[in-house]
């Protein structure tokens, strides 16, 4: 049981909580009293405020749209404004543009174009809005107008700033990168280039606006007009130069040109003159005939204007081709893309028909020659095909995208060529054949023939132009002629390309036979010579001419491709014929050879037969050596080698047999008038052999 005091004491307790209980409970009340309240107030506030916004929006809304309603009316206003501002501006391009149009657009092309531009607009405008006012007309007019006046302002540059291509930049041009090891590239300034921005922007427009496309017809005209004056300038320039100093010239460095060009010779594409000094070289070697021999180089007299064409040509070929290309540079900046191809073909046709027409004559100029016989002239061809087949790759990549018939123009001419070339080369050996034996056109002092000296300078004339005269002979399957089998491996699709050593077997089988015709000719024209010692000494300076020849240019080892043996062959000639030749002594040397002498015994006196046999053995070795003597000082040796080796052979067999008949009977008392017989010593005998051959002894 719980004590009072422990009772009390709880009591209070649990009383003084529940006081404080009741406290909080009555804060409480009061605080959400007053919370109610709070909101009471404030949804009445918030009601009155929705009630306002409602009255200002019912005010607002109206006003706005009022307002709204005027700046769209206003934004209406004011493009209708600038609509007829801009319409009225159309009936005011006419007059605005009238004066500049009627100027022209010389000096202000962007102020023209502008006014171009806006008559265009105008145009535009009353074709879609009004086609039937008066306006559309005028500005129509006006248009047209301007538009030719654009035309010929084009046309007007392009005549007044397209200017030819001087010689002497072309030959900058085409002969730099083989004569200088630095060379500057050559620009070509066609037009200056402020002009050519004015061209350029007139073409675009032309081709934009102006929807025509007669510019470019003026632009080819002219410029293939230029084309072809530089060409044509080109070649009157070596006509000039070679007639003046004999050498066209063009100055070795570009920016120099105005202060000091320097002459230097063009690459001369023959041989001509090659094989003329070899020519000249063996007349130093005494194979000219000037002892006693005839003029063994008819062609050496070569008119050279004959060569400064055949320059001329090949230059203005390469001239073409760099001129074309720059052209087509030219004209890819102006004329539309789409246009470029055609126009481009339309412009090279004047220069290039100009040049195959030229390469045509040059055919049937040689057609002429060999009717004649005058090979020399065809030589022309070879130089001339040579370059057009080197300068091929260029011509086709220049012609790209014209047409067939411009493409195909090259490759005709150079199988033309072709065709000619191996026409002159069959007929050339089959005249070396067939050349008649006149007697009147024999070297009465048996030097060498012309025939011989001219056909060895035509095959030296061939060396330089192996593959081309290879090709010539291939191109006219003389494979077959020459009984050359056709090795599939030296041939390629192409029914015209052979290898070059197929080419160069072909040409030495062509050599071989040209110099095997030129055996058997001398051979028949030796027999016009009635002495056998005269014959013998003509044919021997043939071969000996002929074998020189080939040993001194490359010739010897061209023929040795086919013929191994040629070579002795010759030597083999040569050396039958001395010893035809020395036979021609046999009367002289049979006089006083031993076999015939008489034999009688020393200290013996000779009876008359022996006295008289004796006699006549002197006066027969000294009429017999007189009489040859004199007949054969007038031939000729022309290789002094060769000469001196002949007169030492003959004069020692003579002065031996000589030297022993006068040691037999110069003692022996046949005569009382010795030196009657007697007439010359040994040294006198040598002496005189040392004479023959030479017409100035």
């Amino acid at each position: 049981m719980i004590p009072p005091q422990e009772a009390s004491a709880r009591r209070r307790e649990i009383e003084d909580k529940l006081k404080q209980e009741e406290e909080t409970l009555s804060f409480i009340r009061d605080s959400l009293e007053k919370s109610d309240q709070l909101t009471k107030n404030m949804v009445s506030i918030l009601s009155s405020f929705e009630s306002r916004l409602m009255k200002l929006e019912n005010s607002i809304i109206p006003v706005h749209k009022q307002t709204e309603n005027l700046q769209r009316l206003q934004e209406n206003v004011e493009k209708t404004l600038s609509c007829l501002d801009h319409v009225i501006s159309y009936y005011h391009v006419a007059t605005d543009t009238e004066k500049i149009i009627r100027e022209g657009p010389t000096g202000r092309l962007e102020e023209y174009l502008g006014s171009m531009a806006k008559i265009q607009k105008a145009v535009e405008y009353f074709q879609d809005n009004s086609p039937d006012s008066p306006e559309l007309n005028k500005v129509k007019l006006l248009f047209e107008r301007g538009k030719e006046s654009l035309e010929s302002e084009f046309r007007s540059l392009m005549t007044r700033h397209s200017k030819i291509v001087s010689p002497v930049l072309i030959l900058d041009l085409i002969s730099g990168d083989d004569e200088l090891e630095v060379q500057e590239d050559v620009a070509l300034e066609h037009l200056p280039e402020s002009v050519l921005q004015d061209v350029i922007r007139i073409s675009r427009w032309l081709v934009e606006y102006g929807r025509n496309q007669d510019f470019m017809n003026v632009y080819y005209q002219i410029r293939s007009s230029q084309l072809d004056r530089s060409i044509k300038g080109l070649k009157e320039h070596f006509r000039k130069s070679s007639s003046s100093s004999g050498v066209p010239y063009s100055p070795a460095i570009p920016n120099k040109r105005k202060d000091t060009p320097t002459k230097k010779p063009v690459k001369r594409p023959g041989t001509i003159r090659k094989a003329q000094n070899l020519l000249k070289q063996y007349s130093q070697h005494g194979l000219d005939g000037k002892k006693g021999g005839s003029n063994l180089i008819p062609l050496e007299g070569r008119d050279d204007m004959l060569d400064v064409e055949t320059d001329a040509y090949i230059h203005c070929v390469s001239a073409f081709v760099k001129l074309a290309q720059s052209e087509y540079q030219l004209l890819t900046d102006i004329i539309p893309e789409h246009h470029q191809k055609k126009t481009f073909d339309s412009l090279i046709q004047d220069a290039l028909d100009g040049l195959m027409i030229e390469g045509e004559n040059i055919v049937s100029a040689a057609r002429k020659a060999i009717i004649r016989h005058d090979f020399s002239t065809v030589l022309t061809v070879f130089p001339i095909l040579r370059h057009l087949k080197q300068t091929k790759p260029e011509f086709d990549q220049v012609l790209q995208g014209t047409a067939a018939s411009t493409k195909n123009k090259l490759p005709s001419l150079i199988t033309s060529m072709e065709t000619i070339g191996a026409k002159a080369l069959e007929d050339f050996a089959d005249n070396i054949k067939n050349d008649p034996d006149k007697e009147y056109n024999m070297p009465k002092d048996g030097t060498v023939h012309e025939l011989t000296s001219n056909a060895i300078l035509f095959l030296q004339q061939l060396l330089d132009f192996q593959e081309t005269a290879g090709a010539m002979l291939a191109s006219q399957v003389l494979g077959d002629t020459y009984n050359i089998p056709l090795d599939p491996r030296e041939t390629s699709s192409s029914a015209t390309s052979y290898s070059s050593e197929f080419s160069k077997r072909l040409l030495s089988t062509y050599i071989c036979k040209v110099l095997g015709n030129l055996q058997l000719n001398l051979l028949s024209k030796s027999k016009v010579y009635e002495d056998p010692a005269l014959s013998a000494i003509f044919l021997h300076n043939n071969y000996n001419y002929i074998l020189k020849s080939l040993e001194k240019s490359e010739l010897i080892q061209l023929v040795a491709v086919t013929q191994k043996t040629a070579e002795c062959s010759y030597r083999e000639h040569i050396q039958q014929q001395i010893q035809t030749y020395q036979r021609s002594w046999l009367k002289v040397t049979d006089y006083i050879a031993e076999k015939n002498l008489p034999v009688f015994q020393p200290g013996v006196k000779l009876r008359d037969k022996e006295r008289q046999m004796i006699k006549e053995r002197f006066k027969g070795f000294n009429d017999g050596l007189e009489e040859l003597c004199k007949i054969q000082k007038a031939w000729a040796i022309p290789d002094t080698e060769q000469r001196d080796k002949i007169r030492q052979a003959q004069k020692n067999i003579v002065k031996e047999a000589y030297r022993a008949f006068l040691h037999r009977y110069s003692s022996v008392p046949f005569t009382k008038n010795p030196e009657k017989y007697i007439k010359y010593r040994v040294e006198q005998v040598g002496d005189m052999i040392d004479r023959l051959f030479d017409t100035s002894a």
